[in-house]
């Protein structure tokens, strides 16, 4: 990482088309740091995350993610950004048709990644990492919902993220299973990729504490306290 600062926003504005979501939004992560997003539903969660990844362009302030400039990022940069990116979401977003070994393979081969020696063998590391090595035969349907969003978590670090972005990731699996996942995010920012956590769960934010952005009045308010 060529700053060790995968992700940095100084006065921000982020739009959703032309209606401003949030403005002045300031916020840094380094290799390895975990922070959590937080606010109500319609407060800018997910406008500020697909702006991260460029689903959105950057309208105002300046911003940076993983070496790209979101200001003058072009469209052919974008696949390149987001391979350094990976992007865990709530609804897990598998292909059901394929086996979990052929999904992983599947954005592989979508970027570029074409040698069925080297796609195994990331594939099998990545089940491994993520505790699930034994199911990559397995189709979705055949998996428990914590299962697939560990298939999920091994597809977005098929790329070795500097940055991974986590949408409301536990929002759909119960207390034990969440409790499960956020280990393994843990583990993953230990590893030096930073984690930015959108969620709604303040149970998981009191017993995982890590520093929290609240999306609020129009703004993203930074806290480094331990607690809300």
């Amino acid at each position: 990482m060529s700053d060790n600062r995968p992700l940095l926003l100084k006065n921000a504005a982020i739009y959703q088309g032309k209606n401003l979501v949030l403005s002045g939004v300031n916020l840094e992560l380094r290799a390895g740091d975990f922070a959590y997003l937080i606010g109500e539903t319609g407060s800018g969660k997910s406008s500020l995350l697909r702006t991260l990844y460029a689903d959105l362009p950057l309208q105002g302030g300046e911003g940076s993610v993983v070496g790209y400039n979101l200001s003058t990022v072009k469209e052919a940069e974008i696949p390149f950004l987001r391979r350094k990116i990976g992007i865990v979401f709530q609804d897990f977003q598998l292909l059901y048709e394929r086996s979990v070994y052929d999904n992983l393979d599947f954005v592989l081969q979508a970027t570029g990644h074409n040698q069925v020696d080297e796609n195994k063998a990331k594939i099998e590391k990545v089940l491994q990492q993520v505790g699930v090595s034994t199911k990559g035969h397995k189709f979705p349907h055949q998996l428990s919902g914590g299962e697939q969003q560990r298939v999920a978590i091994a597809r977005a670090l098929l790329n070795a993220p500097e940055l991974l972005l986590a949408d409301e990731p536990t929002g759909n699996l119960d207390p034990a299973t969440s409790e499960e996942i956020m280990l393994l995010l843990k583990e993953i920012g230990q590893s030096g990729t930073a984690v930015l956590m959108a969620t709604h769960d303040y149970a998981l934010l009191l017993k995982f504490p890590h520093p929290t952005y609240k999306c609020f009045g129009g703004t993203v308010n930074a806290a480094v306290q331990r607690t809300l």
